[in-house]
């Protein structure tokens, strides 16, 4: 199937179809916050960040910039080509759990070494996420977990008719 044209990168943005396949992870400076029942999950400058083509990018947390007992082990787990296998987590703030809402790779494959046991985050479920103070719009579809801001241009896999991007 053929990609689609990318939108115009405006000044200060990166295009997602500028980004690679193979994804890669690189570590990033950004202030990543998020935020759950007027509680602070996260709040970092230490994250990794994960780039592939068509998609905005996936934030890696360090576990220990994350809030004391709020992630309990979820079951399941899946695999991915460049990262390896894969492991979920909830989210529980006082009554609310957050179910699956993160993930991450143990024993990463050596080419994402640094994103072990780092944790990264669908947008979605929580009440906000932010990089660099702006509030994130969690990718389109399901499955996908990349976080939009207005520093990356799309299109962006997830939307209707990119399953074969």
């Amino acid at each position: 199937m053929r990609h689609p044209q990318p939108d115009p990168v405006k000044p200060g943005q990166e295009s997602v179809w500028d980004y690679p396949r193979p994804a890669i992870a690189e570590p990033t400076g950004a202030h990543i916050v998020i935020e759950h029942g007027g509680r602070v999950i996260s709040d970092t400058r230490n994250a990794v960040r994960v780039l592939e083509t068509s998609h905005p990018p996936n934030y890696y947390i360090p576990p220990d910039d994350i809030a004391e007992g709020v992630l309990r082990r979820a079951g399941g787990t899946s695999f991915c080509e460049w990262k390896g296998a894969a492991r979920y987590w909830d989210v529980v703030v006082d009554d609310d759990v957050l179910e699956r809402v993160g993930w991450s790779y143990p024993s990463p494959t050596p080419g994402f070494a640094m994103l072990a046991n780092f944790i990264a985050f669908y947008a979605a479920p929580f009440d906000r996420c932010l990089v660099d103070g702006e509030e994130v719009i969690p990718q389109p579809g399901e499955f996908y977990g990349g976080w939009i801001t207005s520093k990356v241009a799309g299109p962006f896999k997830g939307i209707p008719g990119s399953r074969f991007w």
